[in-house]
């Protein structure tokens, strides 16, 4: 086979439409072999030979797409100074565009003998490995438009490609958990009907199954294991693994995209699937252990852990930087991706020791022309030391916000003293993002995701219940801001059943109504239930899928409302902040833009928010103040809103304010109504409604 010097970029391999130009980074090493296998696993080793700035290059005229390949690197094998080559371990290429098989977790995998981990392991491990695929670039994009929502108008829908469809019953069988399956018109018209502008799908870079959960008949469902940072998860695809993953994933965005739908991907840049020093050698380890993985400074031997995986990638490094920022490219302009959520992502910030919101990965975002349009949330937490970040992260991102997931949670349990924290969550959480020039939409407001209860157990449940995990219900969060509504889990006892639907409408009013952009966890809007388990991530099994079959329709309804409702009115999508402003009003002044007031209808004093057992609220959102200007420059105006939480058991009556806020309202959401249709009565200035315990009421101007 002719081999020719080629290029030392692109990385990865690349076909050009006539032959394959290859390109592995490696400072390590002292010789590389590129390894070609045919559909017998027969290999041919072809020695690269070309070396330009510790990048090992050649052309191959005669590789096609569906070669598979995988790469042996020679160089030192010294643990315990951080160095770990060793050419009998077959490795897979970090910039693979596609991976066939999977890694069957052979002793062979592994640089040591089981039991002896400073011995040395030689066996050849190609025949148990996974390998990269030569992938045809050319798509046909023509008429593909990214949607570009801007933040304040998105609605979020955080999803796994496969418990999204693999009980669909209109999806045909063989796209069931596919790319294609999240894509057919079925699943597309369901999250229309949501009002979801934004589908955030858990990871689908490829991953690794973990050796442990096989081993106890489980699998690593979420894909929190990455490998492959370039690669569309193989198991995802209804075609087969040989490049039909990158097709059917193009053709799935292109869907989402015709249908108005962003595409947002849940990322894992902090660690990878190779562990710490008692992991297989697969692919980072031995091309360069040092370069891309975080090692204990005193004894290399070691990696740091700052994610509880085993390792951390080294952020440090140019090369280990470029291999992030070349991954958010490729899928921002190949896969035409609109977005990325970022698992774990202060560990991203650790250059050093410390949390540093400066470090270089976020100045190299700020920089980069195409990744800084990306939508970019972060999950601003690790494990490590000083690793909460909520609130600290570069103006141009936004967050999860644990704060407003935690508050909103023990608001509606009824926890003392919640009641000025819970103003400021629902508001945008300004105190969090203010300070930094951000606006509400810095705040991804949840209730749940996919790490913790679904809503439906939130509500059900005082205690996890994750026995089917085999680790003796000693994995996932004990301490989850939850209330059981007077019955453990399974019941038919009606009034706790109505008291759970309750809470539910009451989170999703909470949820949706809020200002900042609100992410739903798919299943949340049909009532899914993984009956108490907290911490389904190895549970790829009905338990943790969406059962199209048994819908709460009525919940869905609700939802659908909601979604609605916000989408209607830019009062609960406001771009900037409230000031409620003036505080104190003199006679003939306009009203602020935001009133709180008590109950009785009086404006709520600082006494009344430091009161620890005050449980309910009346918020005055003004539709008549600035919202921004539309796309012909002309200003936002809207309806005014009054909304009535009351998080105490009992029914609290609220009193109507003057009728300089609106000389009469109508009811628009009733969490307590039976039918979920409020009584469409007129209220006003002066009239009492009652609000049943555990309810929120929201009230619309009728002429503002």
């Amino acid at each position: 086979m002719d081999v020719w010097p080629g290029s030392a970029y692109p990385l990865g391999a690349t076909f050009d439409g006539t032959g394959t130009n290859f390109a592995l980074y490696s400072d390590a090493a002292e010789k590389v072999q590129l390894c070609l296998f045919d559909d017998d696993g027969n290999e041919q080793r072809l020695t690269v030979t070309e070396l330009d700035g510790f990048v090992w290059h050649c052309y191959v005229p005669q590789v096609q797409p569906g070669q598979k390949y995988g790469y042996r690197v020679h160089g030192p094998y010294e643990p315990d100074q951080g160095h770990r080559c060793n050419p009998n371990k077959l490795l897979l290429d970090p910039y693979a565009k596609a991976v066939h098989g999977q890694v069957d977790w052979d002793q062979a995998l592994f640089s040591y003998n089981f039991g002896d981990e400073d011995s040395r392991n030689d066996e050849d491990s190609a025949q148990h490995m996974m390998l990269g695929v030569v992938v045809n670039p050319f798509f046909d994009w023509d008429g593909d438009r990214k949607p570009k929502t801007p933040y304040h108008d998105s609605v979020i829908y955080e999803a796994h490609v496969k418990g999204l469809t693999a009980l669909h019953p209109d999806v045909p069988e063989e796209q069931r958990g596919t790319y294609a399956g999240v894509s057919h018109p079925s699943v597309v018209a369901h999250l229309q009907k949501l009002g979801v502008t934004a589908i955030e799908l858990m990871p689908v870079h490829q991953f690794v199954n973990d050796s442990a959960l096989q081993d106890r008949g489980l699998s690593n469902y979420w894909g929190y294991n990455t490998i492959g940072f370039f690669a569309p998860q193989n198991t995802y695809c209804s075609v087969g693994d040989l490049g039909g993953q990158c097709q059917e994933f193009k053709a799935m965005v292109k869907e989402l995209h015709r249908a108005g739908i962003e595409v947002i991907l849940d990322v894992v840049y902090n660690h990878t699937a190779e562990g710490n020093q008692l992991g297989p050698t697969i692919s980072f380890r031995g091309i360069d252990n040092t370069a891309y993985y975080r090692l204990v400074e005193d004894d290399p031997k070691y990696y740091m852990d700052y994610t509880g995986t085993g390792n951390s990638l080294n952020v440090r490094n140019p090369h280990s930087l470029q291999l992030m920022m070349d991954s958010l490219r490729y899928w921002a302009t190949e896969m035409h991706v609109d977005g990325f959520r970022f698992d774990l992502a202060s560990t991203l910030a650790r250059e050093f020791y410390d949390v540093d919101r400066l470090s270089t990965f976020f100045d190299m975002v700020q920089q980069d022309p195409i990744v800084s349009q990306c939508k970019l949330i972060a999950e601003p937490w690790d494990v490590g030391p000083g690793g909460y970040q909520v609130g600290n992260f570069p103006s141009l991102w936004t967050e999860w916000n644990g704060m407003y997931r935690d508050t909103v949670r023990d608001f509606w349990r009824g926890e003392p003293a919640t009641l000025g924290e819970f103003a400021s969550r629902i508001t945008g959480s300004a105190d969090l993002y203010e300070h930094s020039g951000r606006r509400p939409v810095a705040s991804i407001n949840f209730v749940t995701a996919h790490d913790g209860f679904t809503m439906r157990d939130l509500v059900s449940y005082n205690e996890k219940h994750n026995q089917a995990n085999g680790e003796g219900n000693n994995d996932g969060e004990s301490h989850n801001r939850s209330w059981n509504c007077g019955v453990e889990g399974y019941t038919r006892k009606k009034s706790v059943l109505a008291l759970r639907s309750r809470q539910q409408r009451n989170f999703l009013t909470t949820l949706l109504l809020s200002q900042g952009v609100p992410m739903i966890a798919h299943g949340d809007e049909i009532g899914r239930s993984q009956n108490g388990n907290n911490n389904a991530y190895c549970q790829d099994s009905p338990l943790s899928w969406m059962h199209w079959d048994n819908i709460d329709e009525a919940l869905l309804e609700f939802t659908a409302k909601l979604t609605n409702l916000r989408s209607e009115h830019p009062t609960f999508r406001r771009r900037r902040f409230f000031d409620g402003r003036p505080v104190r009003r003199g006679e003939g002044e306009k009203l602020p833009d935001i009133v709180w007031l008590e109950p009785e209808s009086s404006t709520l004093s600082q006494e009344d928010w430091d009161t620890a057992f005050a449980r309910s609220i009346a918020v005055y959102l003004n539709g008549n103040g600035i919202h921004g200007r539309d796309e012909r420059g002309q200003y936002i105006y809207d309806d005014s809103f009054l909304m009535l939480f009351n998080a105490h058991d009992d029914v609290v009556t609220f009193t109507i304010p003057s009728e300089e806020y609106a000389t009469e309202w109508e009811t628009v959401i009733d969490t307590a109504a039976d039918d979920d249709e409020p009584d469409q009565a007129a209220v006003e200035p002066d009239d009492t409604i009652p609000v049943a315990g555990k309810a929120v009421v929201v009230l619309k101007s009728m002429n503002s």
